[in-house]
C-alpha cells in the first residue's frame, strides 16, 4: 500500500509540475537534427551557425508577443526556423498547429520534404506522429495528430482547409504570395487569425520575402510591429550598426575584393562576418504593441558571401524586373516605384531630330508590336540598345477592315522592311500581335510566320504575371500564344523608364514624328491603389479613351522578353575585328553558291 501511494504521489508530482522554461532555440540546439535531403549541413542544429535566428525563434516564447513578423530575404534559414517552431510545440507544448502555405501543392511539398524528414531524423520527434500509411493512424498528408495536439497543413488558396478546427499556433509562410481571397471567404491571413480566437496564449507567425511597396502583406505587418533590425559590432571600432547595401563596396571588374565599409570608415572583410554575427543583437526602432517584427537580408547570411550578392546584383541590375526580384529576395526590401502617373507634356519636350530613315548605330535589336482594331491595324517598331536604352522608330497605321486580307498584307510587307542603323542594317527580330479582337484572323496571320518570330499574344489579368510567359498552343490553327503581363510591363515602362531623364540605362528616345496625340495615348493610364478584402492592390486605369500607343509599348517590351537577347554579346559581335594580313595567296577558292532561302511570308 505504501509503495502504491508513493507511486501515485510521484505521478501527481510529475503531472502538476510546470514544464521548464525552455525556448525554441534551446530546444533546437539540444534536440533538432537536420536531414540530409533538406539541408546542406545535416546533423545537429546549431543556432550559432546563424545567430540572428535566436531572437526570431525565442520571440515565440515571449508571453508579451502575440504576433511574430519576419520580413526577410532568401538564404537566411527562414524555413528551418519554422520547422524548429513546429518541432518545439510537437515535443514540448503539444497543441493545435496550422501551417499555411500559398497553395495546397506547396503545403503537400512541405509535408513530404520538410516535416517527414524532421520527424524521422530528430529522436525527440520520432514516433510522436504515426505514419499516414499505418493502420488506424488517423493521419493524412495534410493533417497529422499527436498526443495533445495536431498539425494541419493548408493552402491559402483553399477556403475548405482554413475552416473548422480551432488553432493555437498559426505559421503563415510566404504571405506575399497568398491570393487576395481564399475563394469567396476573404483574406486567408484574417481567416487563419480567427481560428486562434479561443486561445489566450495564441501565436501567429508571419513570414515572407516582400514584393511591391503598398501591396506587400509582410511589409504592412512589419510596419505595424516594433521593427527590429539585427545590429552587429564593427570588429575594429565596436560600433553597432545595421548591415546595408549602400555600405557594400565593390569593383565590378574584380568583385573578389568586395568588402563592407563600417559607418566609421573601417574596412570589414568577409572573414570577420561570423564574429560580428555572434556578438549581434536585435534593436527595435518602433513602439512595441504585441507585435515583434524582424527584418534580415542576405548580407547577414553565413551561406552567402558579400561578393556573391554583388555578382547577382551585377547580373540583374539592367533589367527592371530582375532588379525588382533581387531587391526583394537579396535585400528583403520592398520595391518602390518612382511614381503613379506621367505627364505627357514633359515627354513632348523630349523629342529628338532622328526618324526611321536616320537611326543611330547604338540600336542593336528591333522589335514590333501590333494592335488590332475593327477598322485598322496599329503597329510600332522599336529599337533596343545596351542596358535597356530604347528608341521609338516608327508608328504606322494600316486602315481597312481587319476581317479582310488587304490590311494584313500591307502589315506583312511593313514587317519585312529593313532599317538602317548607322552602318548596320537590321530587320524586325520579333513581332507580337494582340489577339483580343478578330482572334481567328490574328491566328491565321501569325501561324505561317512563326518562323519569323511573329507571335499572337493575349494579356494576363494577374498583376504579378511575368512580362512574357511560356507559350501555349491555341485555336484550331494550334498557334503559339504568349501571355503578356501587361500590368507588370506598365509598371516598368510608365513608372520607371518614362521617369528616367538621363540618357543611357532605361532611357526611351522619341523621334520628331511623335506628336502630342502620341504622348497622350502613351500616358493614357495611371496606377490606382484599392483595398480588396482588406489587402491593398494596384490596377491600371485608363484616363483617356484611346491608349493604343501605351499598348504598343507594352507589346514591344513583351517581344524583347520573348527573345531574351544577350545584348552584350550582340554588341561585342558588332565591334570591328582586326583583319589578318595575308602575305601570299597560294590558292584562290571559288565561293560556294548561296542557296536561296524560302520566303516564310506566305499569303494569308
Amino acid at each position: 500500500m505504501a509503495n502504491y501511494l508513493a507511486a501515485l504521489t510521484d505521478a501527481l508530482r510529475r503531472t502538476l509540475t510546470p514544464p521548464p522554461n525552455f525556448t525554441v532555440s534551446e530546444w533546437a540546439d539540444e534536440k533538432r537534427k537536420l536531414s540530409p535531403e533538406s539541408s546542406a549541413e545535416p546533423g545537429q542544429w546549431k543556432t550559432d551557425r546563424a545567430p540572428y535566428q535566436r531572437g526570431m525563434m525565442d520571440a515565440v516564447n515571449d508571453t508579451s508577443v502575440e504576433t511574430v513578423v519576419i520580413m526577410s530575404s532568401a538564404q537566411v534559414g527562414k524555413t528551418e526556423l519554422l520547422n524548429n517552431v513546429v518541432g518545439f510545440y510537437v515535443d514540448h507544448e503539444p497543441c493545435p498547429i496550422l501551417l499555411l502555405q500559398p497553395t495546397l501543392e506547396m503545403a503537400q511539398t512541405w509535408s513530404k520534404d520538410r516535416l517527414a524528414p524532421m520527424l524521422r531524423d530528430t529522436p525527440a520527434l520520432k514516433g510522436r506522429i504515426k505514419d499516414a500509411k499505418s493502420r488506424n493512424s488517423g493521419n493524412t498528408m495534410l493533417h497529422k495528430t499527436f498526443e495533445g495536439g495536431h498539425i494541419t497543413m493548408a493552402g491559402a488558396n483553399s477556403p475548405a482547409s482554413l475552416a473548422s478546427r480551432p488553432i493555437r499556433i498559426v505559421l503563415a509562410d510566404e504571405v506575399d504570395r497568398y491570393p487576395v481571397s481564399a475563394g469567396t471567404e476573404g483574406d486567408p491571413v484574417s481567416l487563419a487569425r480567427k481560428r486562434t480566437n479561443t486561445f489566450w496564449n495564441k501565436k501567429i507567425i508571419l513570414t515572407s520575402t516582400p514584393t511591391i511597396k503598398g501591396a506587400s502583406r509582410i511589409d504592412t505587418e512589419f510596419q505595424l510591429s516594433d521593427k527590429r533590425f539585427f545590429n552587429v559590432p564593427c570588429p575594429h571600432c565596436d560600433q553597432l550598426q545595421k548591415l546595408t547595401w549602400a555600405n557594400v563596396i565593390f569593383d565590378k571588374e574584380n568583385i573578389k575584393d568586395t568588402y563592407y565599409a563600417c559607418v566609421n570608415g573601417c574596412v570589414i572583410d568577409e572573414a570577420e562576418k561570423i564574429g560580428m554575427l555572434l556578438k549581434g543583437e536585435w534593436i527595435a526602432e518602433g513602439e512595441f504593441n504585441g507585435r515583434a517584427g524582424f527584418h534580415i537580408s542576405e548580407l547577414y547570411s553565413p551561406w552567402r558571401k558579400w561578393r556573391e550578392v554583388v555578382k547577382d546584383f551585377l547580373e540583374m541590375k539592367d533589367n527592371p524586373e530582375t532588379l525588382k526580384t533581387w531587391t526583394n529576395t537579396a535585400l528583403g526590401e520592398v520595391w518602390e516605384e518612382k511614381g503613379d502617373e506621367v505627364d505627357h507634356e514633359k515627354l513632348l519636350n523630349r523629342v529628338e531630330s532622328y526618324d526611321s530613315d536616320s537611326l543611330p548605330d547604338d540600336i542593336l535589336l528591333i522589335t514590333a508590336g501590333v494592335d488590332v482594331q475593327k477598322d485598322r491595324l496599329e503597329a510600332l517598331s522599336y529599337g533596343w540598345g545596351e542596358e535597356f536604352e530604347q528608341w521609338v522608330i516608327e508608328h504606322k497605321i494600316f486602315w481597312g477592315d481587319t476581317a479582310a486580307r488587304d490590311v494584313w498584307r500591307e502589315l506583312d510587307e511593313w514587317l519585312l522592311k529593313p532599317y538602317q542603323c548607322g552602318q548596320h542594317q537590321l530587320k524586325i527580330a520579333c513581332t507580337l500581335v494582340d489577339s483580343g479582337f478578330n482572334t481567328d484572323h490574328v491566328y491565321n496571320f501569325c501561324k505561317p510566320r512563326q518562323g519569323r518570330r511573329v507571335f499572337a499574344i493575349k494579356g494576363s489579368s494577374n498583376y504579378y504575371a511575368p512580362v512574357a510567359s511560356k507559350p501555349v498552343q491555341a485555336g484550331r490553327q494550334r498557334v503559339q500564344l504568349y501571355s503578356i503581363g501587361t500590368d507588370t510591363a506598365k509598371d516598368t515602362i510608365l513608372l520607371s523608364w518614362l521617369n528616367n531623364d538621363d540618357y543611357g540605362q532605361g532611357y526611351i528616345h522619341f523621334p520628331h514624328t511623335c506628336d502630342e496625340e502620341y504622348f497622350k495615348q502613351l500616358t493614357a493610364e495611371f496606377r490606382k491603389s484599392e483595398f480588396t478584402k482588406g489587402v491593398k492592390r494596384f490596377k491600371w486605369v485608363s484616363k483617356r479613351e484611346r491608349n493604343e500607343i501605351c499598348d504598343l509599348h507594352v507589346y514591344n517590351y513583351g517581344a524583347y522578353a520573348v527573345l531574351e537577347p544577350d545584348i552584350g554579346a550582340i554588341s561585342q559581335r558588332r565591334q570591328p575585328k582586326e583583319q589578318p594580313v595575308i602575305e601570299q595567296a597560294s590558292t584562290i577558292r571559288r565561293p560556294k553558291p548561296v542557296r536561296k532561302r524560302r520566303n516564310w511570308a506566305t499569303d494569308i
